[in-house]
């Protein structure tokens, strides 16, 4: 079984906190029992805390800063109690300054492997690098800094900033990288985070090349896939930038979700609908609804995954374990 959780800031992880605590509390399922776990940007924190031991409903308390058992205190101990409050996320400030050129990697790969070479991402890695640093910024980073890789997987996915492409940390195969790094690549927005150096290469957000990564799962032999998707919107046309970001997000998300069912995965999808996105608001990064968030993902998630299709899905698999 893979647990798939995707990009979404401050937010994001909100998000992820209310579907996983429904997830345990009403199908008495525990995310950290998971095959596989990938991650990208706010789902790497989540994900890497999952397997360090945190229970979902420990990071849902957490996250609304509602007392912690003393399995949870472990929180504490990694995050510590003070979140350090992020400047507002402005898109159009991002891409004001000029982007680095592109160099020999984006080349390579646009002409070795034209039909992978995605020009949207390679832009976007090649952004005026921000000015924030991740470490330092996020204090939970410094935190796990301490920790190697769980011995379950753990995929993190990021992107090269020399050529655009995709890097899973974690998968057999990936470039080493101690724990704390990839996730801080994996969380490193392009334009406003700086690249975080691992070896020889820059790396940025993994959520550049897709919100969700669903994709990279498919090598494995999975009964069932659960993807938590934050960034995925409603099916609207979209008025600014904010709607034209969900939509692409929706948009590779049901690509990817598509591909593994064709190969016989069942697939479960969490994404935002109308109610939460009234709380998410548009500021990824904003801390002011989160308890909004969590409460409203716990409800929202909960009817949707009361569906007889979906209980089905999700009822099958518990009942093997």
């Amino acid at each position: 079984m893979g647990l798939v959780l995707g990009a979404g800031g401050v937010v994001g992880q909100a998000y992820h906190a209310g579907v996983l605590a429904m997830l345990e509390h009403d199908y008495g399922w525990d995310p950290r029992t998971a095959d596989v776990i990938v991650g990208t940007s706010a789902g790497a924190i989540t994900g890497s805390l999952l397997r360090v031991g945190i229970p979902a409903s420990e990071l849902a308390a957490w996250t609304v800063r509602a007392p912690l058992s003393t399995e949870g205190q472990l929180l504490n101990e990694l995050v510590g109690t003070e979140v350090p409050e992020l400047d507002p996320l402005r898109p159009l400030h991002m891409v004001r300054r000029l982007p680095a050129p592109p160099g020999w990697g984006v080349v390579r790969h646009a002409v070795t492997r034209p039909t992978r070479f995605r020009p949207l991402v390679a832009g976007i890695a090649r952004l005026a690098p921000g000015q924030r640093d991740i470490a330092e910024q996020l204090g939970m980073l410094r935190k796990v800094e301490g920790h190697s890789w769980p011995a379950r997987d753990l995929w993190i996915c990021t992107v090269r900033r020399d050529d655009g492409r995709r890097v899973v940390f974690g998968r057999p195969g990936s470039p080493d990288a101690p724990l704390h790094r990839a996730i801080a690549a994996s969380c490193a927005l392009p334009g406003y985070f700086a690249p975080v150096r691992i070896g020889d290469h820059e790396y940025v957000d993994g959520g550049t090349h897709s919100p969700t990564n669903a994709a990279v799962v498919w090598e494995r032999d999975l009964e069932l896939v659960i993807v938590v998707s934050p960034m995925s919107g409603h099916a609207t046309v979209p008025t600014d930038v904010y709607g034209a970001t969900r939509w692409r997000a929706a948009r590779l998300a049901r690509r990817e979700v598509q591909a593994l069912r064709d190969r016989g995965t069942s697939v479960v999808v969490f994404r935002p609908g109308r109610a939460e996105h009234e709380v998410m608001g548009n500021d990824l990064l904003a801390r002011g609804r989160i308890h909004e968030i969590v409460q409203q993902t716990f409800l929202s998630a909960g009817a949707y995954a009361a569906r007889p299709e979906v209980r089905g899905a999700l009822a099958a698999y518990g009942a093997r374990h």
